[in-house]
């Protein structure tokens, strides 16, 4: 059951569970919970690998060797000069014309979770927490930073195109997305 749990933890992310959700996931009471995290968090320390099981409050969450955090910090600073993924690019763009916005909000609208694409840019000081919405669980705002003109040569947001200009559809019709605007001769 410890892999089952590590699994699960991996999809959290930095979300985590609780030590009920686990026993209602797994379907077994709380004393069996706490020995099979417990069995997972010494196999990480046991065997000196590079994540750990940390208790947050009721929070159960799969954590990075703090030990290990001056590697991780490099990993960082390094790839901050590398380029943006695609999903990173679609996070961006989401915020920048949404500013402020939960993550929730950039879920829905990617339709995907992007929890660890926000942390990426958080790391890269491309987007900043901005406050706590008034939603139900007061969850995060984000909002892009100077960086992120910076990092796109932009002195302001106004340099962005506007977006209605991008979301008007062609006349024409609808677009063959395959079809290449070079001719083969």
């Amino acid at each position: 059951m410890e892999e089952v749990v590590e699994g699960l933890l991996y999809v959290q992310g930095d979300v985590g569970l609780t030590l009920k959700e686990i026993e209602d996931i797994l379907d077994i009471d709380e004393d069996k919970a706490k020995e099979v995290v417990y069995n997972l968090k010494n196999y990480y320390v046991d065997n000196n690998r590079g994540l750990r099981i940390n208790f947050l409050g009721n929070t159960i969450k799969l954590t990075t060797n703090e030990e290990h955090k001056e590697y991780y910090k490099k990993l960082l600073e390094d790839s901050f000069t590398s380029k943006l993924s695609q999903a990173a690019l679609e996070v961006l763009a989401i915020i920048v014309y949404n500013e402020p916005i939960t993550r929730g909000n950039i879920d829905t609208l990617r339709g995907v979770d992007s929890s660890y694409v926000l942390r990426r840019l958080l790391a890269k000081g491309l987007i900043k927490e901005c406050g706590k919405s008034d939603l139900p669980g007061r969850p995060i705002l984000y909002k892009t930073t100077d960086d992120f003109l910076d990092y796109f040569g932009l002195s302001s947001k106004e340099e962005l195109p506007d977006i209605s200009s991008l979301e008007k559809d062609d006349e024409s019709g609808p677009k063959d997305l395959y079809a290449s605007i070079y001719k083969e001769e």
